[in-house]
Order: structure tokens, then C-alpha cells, then sequence
């Protein structure tokens, strides 16, 4: 039934922020993703006849590594597994998932917002039972034991059918395949006023979600259109593909362009929005604004006890260090904790379990809430429009209203891409050697007031992450901070973060990256972007 197979450790299957992601050749290789879940299995204690969740964004390979995961999970001993039907759940409809049913963790299989197709991006992560990613306890667990792996469990056993709701048998184990809305569906319906959402859009009202041919397209047609009622047509690519369609699922200006031109016509609806590949990303767009993921954060904080799950108010507000301080005002006000972590959504699961944070936010599109342990793009947007439908006003009123409340911080990352891994670690190594020295001196300008090298000190476990970006503040509020991208699978991206805070309501009209032109000629200054890798301009400008 069962058996054992000899294998010989990979030297690249290192976890980043969120799971491991190579290239599907990669993955393809002989052993390769049985050796990584082994790792994963081999690292972990307590889990036999308990429960494990498989699923993923459908992605291509996702439903091949589905049969092999349920495979090993049999073999290893685990008593049950939960599946999404076709092998598909959102990333926060997985979370929900454990938490939900108590599962003993989960098995996400995603690349996130990053391309898919034959020779495009894979993932594995492994989820905790808390339904969050990992801690770096774990992961480097999982990366020690797959340097060192000589053999995996597998059974031998026929493929099990995904595709039809029920509960079947794979050697012994029970796999119970699941609708991969309804739970979820049914949490949005606890944390939001549905009928005033429905309220909103009878009388009138107009919306277009994108689901970038991605996971959430089952997701938002049965809960927009089928439940709140929008019209037929509200929701657009919902049809997910393997490859997405040929498209790139992040959820930015650059790749999502057609919804922010469509948000900007005269005829265009009231309210955008988009989501990534895996679900967990969000995209909002007013009628006539952008509404940038840091901004997002601070207005969604400011107003989220307009929404029934959130009306006792919040405990506190957390975000990734590279997104702005907007929500750093909202918590002063609101005279609750405010915590700044680094990039990855697992450094925010202990201050929600702590009961700390209720919302989190990260400037790469990443909003939620203590609701999962994941960030929830399309909670995102509902609470959006549960906030629309109370206020009614305009999502460009809403945004006004906040700046001329609590300052506006005029916010952009530029996104160098592919750039050689040694002359992206040069850069970053260069600056860090010159941050002693930078306090006190000027650039195009602009006095530097201090810089660092961000090391997190956790409040909860006491663990301190350190070399989590480099900072740079300048007199007066602005800042620069430089930090290399972890969620690529190919060469490095350097992220650029630029931000002004500006106080006066009278000035908040301006152009972003005219409002931010001496603090991106300073960032070139203090990194020599362009001598470090030959670029004159970054790929993406978010």
C-alpha cells in the first residue's frame, strides 16, 4: 500500500516569505516536489490522524501536485484530508478552511500573483494550524531536512477523483473534497452587511470586479453577483485557467491598466476592483482615483466599525514596514497599537492570535483582517463596499475627506526587476556599509535625518528578524527605503519605496511621482541604481 523511495537532496528548496516557488520545470524535476513535502512532513510532529488541507490557486501543475500531496499525506499518516473541488482554494478561503474545521495545517499550492503556465511560477507553502504561513522556525526546519533527505513515503494507490463533492477513501485516509466558496462565502456573510451592500447596488450603484482569470472569480460571482445581487457581467475574467489566460494576475496599474482606464472614463462604474492570482491581493479603484494599497489600509482602519464584524472597534493596526505610516495616524487617533513588522504576512499571525491587531495591511496590495491568517483580497473590497453602502458617499470622497483628516502620504515603489543576483546584493551591501555615516548629511536637498537597517523585534515570541530593508528618514517625514524582493523566481528585484507626508490639504492634488520627483533622485543618488545594474528606469512603478 505503502512505499518507501530512495531520493537525493535538492540544494535550492529554501522557503522564501511565502512557501517555495521555482519555475513548473523545476518542479517538474524527478523527485523534486516529493522531496520538498517529505521536508515539510519531517519537520512537523503530532500530526498523525489528524487533519490536513490541500488546494490551490489552479495554477498549471496544481492539480498533478495535488494527487502526489494527497499521496504522501496517506502514507505519512494523516487521518483526513480536506480538498477544494479541482483541487482549488483561494490562499484566506484555505486559511478559513483550518481554522474552521481545526485541521492540523495545509498544504497552499500557489505562486501568488506571479505568472503561470508550462514554463511559468509553481509554489508550495505550508500553513500552521493557527491557518497561517509557517514561522521561520519551520521553514528553516524545512529547508535543514531537505538538504539532508534520503528517502520519501508515497502510496500506491489510483488518483482521487477532485472534481466531485464527497468523502472518498486513498488508502485508508479519508479525502473529503470540498465546495471551496461556501465556507467562505458564509464567513464574508457573518463580517459584512449584506443587506446594505444589496441596498447599495439596487440603487444604482456600479462595480466591476476583475479576477484576472485567477482563483477568485468563483469566488466573487457567487458572492457579488449571486448574492448581492449585482447584474451579470459585474464580474469579468472569472473563468480561472492554468495560465491565466496569458496574463500577468497582480493586481497593479500595470497588468490590471484596462480596469484603471475603464475607472477613469466618464462612463465608467462607481467602484473597481481586481484580485490576484492566489486571492489574497487587492486592487481598488474609485470612480476618477486610485486608491493605493497603504492608503487602502489607513481608510479601511479609519472606518471598519461601520461593518458589523468589526463594530467593537479594532485592537490594533499592523503593517509591513515598507508601506507608508497613513495608518500610523489612524492608530494614534483611534489610541490603539500600532506595530510595524517586515514583508510577510506570517509576521502578523502572532499579533492577531495575541489579540494585538485586528486589521493588517502591506503596500504590495495585501490587506486583511483577524478573520484568517491570510490576507484576504476580496474582504478587501467587500469591506469597501460595506463602507460605501453605510457612508454613501464616493470612494474620491471617502479619500478626501481622510487626507484633509490626517495628511496625505504621497506613496510609489518602483520595481527594478531581474536584476543579477550579485550586483542586487552589491547595492544593498554597499549602502548598508554606508548608513553610520548618512544621518546629518544631505541629498538633492533633502537632510537625512537617520537610517538603519530595519530589524523587527517581535512583541509576542521575542524573536528579532533582522536585515529586513534599509531606511533611510529624511527631516520632515519623508523616507526612502530599499529592500530586495523575495517573491520572484528568477534573478533579484530591487523594490525602491518613496514616500512624502504632506499635511496640507492644499496640496494634496498633486501628481504622485511629481510630488515625489526630488525624493526618487535622492534614492538614485544614495544607491547608484543605475551604476549597480545598468538601469535608467525601474520596470514597474506602483
Amino acid at each position: 500500500m505503502f512505499k518507501t523511495v530512495p531520493t537525493t537532496p535538492f540544494d535550492d528548496q529554501k522557503p522564501g516569505t511565502s512557501g517555495l516557488r521555482k519555475k513548473v520545470p523545476e518542479f517538474q524535476q524527478k523527485n523534486y516536489v516529493e522531496n520538498f513535502i517529505q521536508s515539510v512532513f519531517d519537520s512537523l510532529e503530532g500530526f498523525k490522524g489528524k487533519t490536513l488541507v490541500i488546494g490551490g490557486d489552479g495554477r498549471y501543475y496544481n492539480r498533478e501536485v495535488v494527487q502526489i500531496a494527497l499521496k504522501m499525506a496517506a502514507a505519512n499518516g494523516f487521518g483526513k484530508v480536506l480538498v477544494g473541488q479541482g483541487g482549488i482554494l483561494s490562499t484566506p478561503a484555505a486559511s478559513n478552511v483550518i481554522r474552521k474545521y481545526k485541521a492540523f495545517g495545509g498544504l497552499v499550492l500557489s505562486a501568488s500573483h506571479n505568472p503561470g503556465g508550462p514554463t511559468e511560477d509553481f509554489g508550495i507553502k505550508y500553513n500552521i494550524g493557527n491557518g497561517g504561513p509557517a514561522p521561520e522556525k519551520i521553514t528553516e526546519a524545512i529547508f535543514a531536512r531537505s538538504k539532508t533527505i534520503t528517502q520519501y513515503v508515497i502510496a500506491e494507490a489510483p488518483d482521487v477523483d477532485i472534481d466531485t463533492i464527497g468523502t472518498q477513501k486513498l488508502a485508508g485516509m479519508d479525502v473529503e473534497i470540498l465546495d471551496p466558496v461556501a465556507d467562505y462565502a458564509a464567513l464574508m456573510e457573518e463580517l459584512f452587511d449584506f443587506d446594505a451592500i444589496r441596498a447599495l447596488i439596487k440603487s444604482g450603484f456600479t462595480l466591476r470586479f476583475d479576477s484576472m482569470h485567477a482563483v477568485t472569480g468563483p469566488y466573487g460571482k457567487e458572492i457579488l453577483e449571486h448574492r448581492l445581487g449585482a447584474p451579470e457581467g459585474t464580474c469579468v475574467n472569472f473563468v480561472p485557467l492554468p495560465d491565466f489566460g496569458g496574463h500577468h494576475p497582480d493586481p497593479n496599474l500595470v497588468y490590471a491598466k484596462d480596469l484603471y482606464d475603464l475607472l477613469m472614463s466618464p462612463d465608467g462604474p462607481d467602484f473597481g476592483a481586481a484580485s490576484d492570482g492566489d486571492g489574497d491581493r487587492n486592487l481598488i479603484i474609485g470612480k476618477g482615483i486610485f486608491i493605493t494599497p497603504s492608503d487602502s489600509l489607513a481608510m479601511l482602519a479609519a472606518n471598519a466599525h461601520l461593518a458589523p464584524g468589526y463594530k467593537a472597534g479594532l485592537k490594533g493596526i499592523a503593517r509591513s514596514m515598507p508601506t507608508s505610516g497613513a495608518a500610523d495616524r489612524v492608530a494614534e487617533k483611534l489610541k490603539i497599537g500600532m506595530y510595524e513588522t517586515p514583508t510577510g504576512w506570517k509576521f502578523f499571525g502572532n499579533l492577531l492570535d495575541a489579540g494585538m491587531a485586528t486589521i493588517c495591511g502591506e503596500e504590495s496590495a495585501g490587506t486583511g483582517s483577524n478573520h484568517v491568517r491570510e490576507k484576504d483580497g476580496l474582504w478587501a473590497v467587500l469591506l469597501w463596499l460595506n463602507i460605501l453602502a453605510v457612508r454613501r458617499v464616493s470612494a474620491i470622497e471617502i479619500a478626501k475627506e481622510h487626507w484633509a483628516t490626517y495628511g496625505r502620504n504621497y506613496y510609489s515603489r518602483h520595481d527594478y526587476e531581474g536584476v543579477d543576483t550579485a550586483a542586487a546584493n552589491t547595492l544593498i551591501d554597499d549602502l548598508r556599509a554606508r548608513l553610520p555615516k548618512l544621518p546629518g548629511t544631505s541629498v538633492q536637498g533633502l537632510t537625512i535625518e537617520t537610517a538603519d537597517d530595519f530589524a523587527y523585534h517581535d512583541p509576542v515570541d521575542k524573536s528579532v528578524s533582522k536585515h529586513q530593508g534599509i531606511r533611510v528618514l529624511f527631516e520632515g517625514g519623508s523616507r526612502v527605503v530599499f529592500r530586495l524582493s523575495g517573491t520572484g523566481t528568477s534573478g533579484a528585484t530591487i523594490r525602491v519605496y518613496v514616500e512624502r507626508y504632506e499635511p496640507d490639504p492644499k496640496r494634496h492634488d498633486l501628481e504622485t511621482q511629481s510630488a515625489l520627483a526630488d525624493l526618487i533622485r535622492a534614492a538614485e543618488d544614495l544607491a547608484g541604481i543605475k551604476v549597480h545594474t545598468g538601469r535608467d528606469k525601474p520596470s514597474v512603478i506602483t
